[in-house]
């Protein structure tokens, strides 16, 4: 890498860990990680759940500044880049200024997707970031009335928070079920459930008429007449990759920026990883995919690093995704709508699995739920089987005595 060095656009979870792993790989040149936020590099997962509580703890920070500093890694915080000038191979910044790079990593990551409808209310609001959660939180002190527009992960998160505040919950869901793109029907219904029983009011089939603010907070006109007064209402209808700037740079774009399984663009000097990107899984038949988790994010700022200093890595790693919902947690390892058959196992005190097998077989996802840790080891196992394009008995599968690690060893 020449003297211009390394640039990470993007200070989320994949960017820092990239920023870090290129250090760890002994590159002793230039780093640079830009973010458009003032904070520090946080962790976002915290946000929808402890960051909502009435004494929350505060931004939860990837690594304190001294780290960056004694990482030589240069932290360009409350910056925009305005474009890519692939040619010369710099950014042009919003305040006028270039920045040179050798290799480009983009870590963009993604950003709420807007409901038109409440572009002008001062009552509704989004979560992504840090002073999101700040403003929801604050708010949720001081209305006890919340509405959540969107029944998937984010929306049923705050749900479970606005609860532990003692607020009065709504969740609108335009599909006749909880997370009908993220988990199988069956642990959505035990979701459900826990949300009713916690005094949730959630209604499916719900669309959306009109929203209108109202002196006592904001008002949601549904499709079928009925009209929901509230306080508050926090929207979480699913989230939009941040292409644009890879787009006016004339990088391939698809559900986001389109990378090789190297996470490498059409652009040799330009990688993308985290929410950003899309990319193809092996395991899966080469099957593209976008993914907006946690490990995710983590795993491709490390291997983004390695395949910037010349690495040719290609991405391996099993799907991995996790949320907590009052004292319930939901794994699921692999992709679910991969499989056609699905073998439950029951493990006690209201935990399962659900495991998914392809035509021919093979393991490809696996979906649990229970109390704290109570899927988590056999989860993993789950993932390493997937890994591995085992083939389990399915007879074995669904039975609990017999211990995942025995398949495995087989």
């Amino acid at each position: 890498m020449g003297d211009h060095g390394a640039v990470i656009v993007g200070a989320g979870e994949c960017g820092a860990r990239a920023a870090f792993a290129l250090r760890e790989e002994g590159y002793a040149g230039p780093i640079t990680l830009l973010g458009a936020e003032r904070h520090l590099p946080y962790e976002r997962p915290p946000l929808s759940k402890d960051g909502m509580s009435a004494d929350a703890p505060g931004i939860k920070t990837i690594a304190e500044a001294s780290r960056y500093e004694s990482a030589a890694i240069r932290l360009m915080l409350s910056t925009e880049v305005a474009s890519i000038d692939r040619a010369r191979k710099s950014l042009n910044l919003g305040d006028g200024t270039t920045l040179p790079y050798e290799t480009l990593l983009l870590a963009t990551g993604a950003r709420p997707r807007l409901l038109s409808l409440a572009d002008t209310s001062r009552h509704c609001l989004y979560l992504r970031t840090h002073d999101d959660a700040g403003l929801i939180a604050a708010r949720l002190g001081s209305g006890p009335r919340v509405i959540i527009i969107g029944g998937g992960f984010i929306g049923l998160e705050l749900a479970a928070s606005a609860r532990g505040r003692g607020c009065d919950v709504t969740v609108l869901e335009a599909l006749p079920r909880l997370l009908a793109r993220a988990v199988p029907e069956g642990i959505a219904a035990v979701l459900a459930d826990a949300h009713l029983r916690n005094g949730v009011d959630i209604r499916f089939g719900a669309t959306i008429a009109a929203i209108e603010d109202k002196d006592s907070g904001v008002e949601v006109r549904l499709g079928d007449g009925s009209v929901l007064q509230a306080d508050l209402c926090i929207i979480g209808i699913g989230a939009i990759p941040n292409v644009e700037l890879a787009e006016r740079a004339g990088l391939a774009t698809d559900n986001g920026i389109c990378v090789d399984e190297t996470l490498r663009t059409n652009d040799p000097a330009i990688f993308a990883a985290g929410d950003c990107c899309s990319f193809p899984l092996s395991i899966y038949g080469g099957r593209r995919v976008r993914l907006e988790a946690w490990r995710n994010a983590q795993e491709q700022g490390t291997l983004a690093a390695g395949n910037m200093l010349g690495r040719h890595a290609a991405h391996a790693s099993v799907p991995w995704f996790w949320s907590d919902q009052y004292d319930l947690t939901i794994q699921i390892a692999g992709l679910a709508d991969e499989g056609r058959t699905t073998i439950r196992r029951n493990m006690g005190e209201d935990a399962f699995i659900l495991f998914h097998l392809a035509d021919d077989g093979r393991l490809v996802a696996a979906s649990g739920i229970g109390r704290g840790n109570a899927v988590a080891r056999d989860i993993r196992l789950a993932e390493m089987l997937i890994a591995r394009s085992a083939r389990p008995v399915a007879d074995k599968l669904a039975d609990a005595e017999i211990k995942l690690k025995s398949l495995l060893a087989a």
